[in-house]
């Protein structure tokens, strides 16, 4: 894991199984593309604290990702399509990571902001079975990762500093 740096967050999303029944996109040139979920894809929703403007994070494992901005449930347009996160994918025997950096120009579409409340997803396409939908939380019966009550974990600053808290400062 590489040390916290201001303005920088990172993600890290692992797909363990039998990964040969899944259908994992190759290697792709990493670009910005639309419709990354209707195959496997892992997905970050970030929102304020206080707000309802939200952004929506997808991340292939080719190497493709997308984002969008939303000012409330899901009304929202594409955004950041010419920024690039830096986004890994390392496999190995029945285990998939994918890493994905986002820098200040991605959290921008956020605005100001004292902590975060983060929805973390991930969409899982099967040979045999079709699509599968994985969350934190579902807080509806239906998968509906935009729900507002699926913003499940906080991601707060030090109320001293602004700086986000390091992995060791959350109990």
């Amino acid at each position: 894991m590489n040390q916290p740096r201001d303005g920088i967050l990172e993600l890290r999303f692992a797909l363990e199984g039998d990964l040969a029944a899944l259908s994992l996109p190759p290697p792709a040139p990493r670009r910005w593309t639309r419709g990354l979920w209707e195959h496997t894809c892992f997905e970050a929703f970030l929102r304020p604290e206080d707000g309802t403007r939200y952004l929506e994070l997808n991340f292939s494992p080719s190497g493709e990702w997308a984002a969008f901005v939303f000012s409330g449930y899901r009304v929202g347009e594409a955004f950041g399509e010419g920024l690039q996160p830096a986004v890994t994918r390392r496999q190995t025997g029945n285990r998939l990571e994918l890493g994905a950096t986002l820098d200040a120009g991605l959290l921008a579409g956020l605005g100001v902001y004292t902590g975060l409340r983060i929805a973390l997803c991930a969409v899982v396409e099967d040979r045999r079975s079709g699509i599968s939908y994985w969350a934190l939380h579902h807080p509806a019966e239906t998968p509906d990762f935009h729900h507002p009550d699926g913003f499940a974990l906080t991601l707060a600053h030090r109320m001293d500093t602004g700086k986000p808290m390091k992995n060791q400062d959350i109990a």
